[in-house]
């Protein structure tokens, strides 16, 4: 089981800096999953350019009018730790705030490449909010190796409040 860690001194705040990462050249499922994580945490601040950011990492099937409604539902209620809270140092406790640089763990798990069929891989992360890791499943397009983010409901959905916004913290 691989387990592969992504630093980012700064956070691509945009499309083009997104574009500007090593990552962004979409060979690596990892690195693509690690983007979309970043890309989740611009969602608060700059919806248009989030969501052009996963269109990025969507490849050839961009989100959906669902999906969409489904990422404005979930950020709703000012939700806006969901994304910060996948980084090393992020907990309830310090209101979601990791350390600096941010870091991201990406890992697989036993099954991770045979649960869903050839050209599908299901890769996993840990909300310092969450008991268990989420997974995020990515697929491959074969005449460019290239991989994209195919399905992400898990990483957003609850995870325990910060303890800035929880009465009984």
């Amino acid at each position: 089981m691989e387990k592969k860690s992504f630093v980012f001194d700064a956070l691509p705040v945009n499309p083009a800096l997104l574009k500007a990462r090593p990552e962004a050249d979409l060979k690596d499922p990892f690195g693509v999953l690690a983007l979309f994580m970043a890309s989740l945490c611009v969602y608060p601040g700059s919806r248009e350019a989030a969501l052009e950011m996963i269109d990025y990492l969507k490849g050839p099937k961009p989100l959906s009018a669902m999906e969409k409604q489904f990422l404005r539902d979930r950020f709703m209620d000012g939700k806006d730790y969901l994304g910060p809270s996948y980084f090393a140092g992020a907990t309830p406790a310090n209101n979601y705030t990791p350390a600096s640089p941010w870091t991201i763990t990406v890992e697989e798990q036993a099954h991770s490449r045979d649960q869903l069929g050839e050209g599908y891989l299901k890769l996993f992360v840990t909300s310092g909010g969450a008991d268990s890791p989420r997974g995020v499943t990515l697929r491959t397009k074969p005449s460019t190796g290239e991989w994209f983010i195919w399905e992400f409901s898990s990483v957003v959905s609850g995870i325990r409040t910060p303890a800035a916004k929880d009465d009984w913290a």
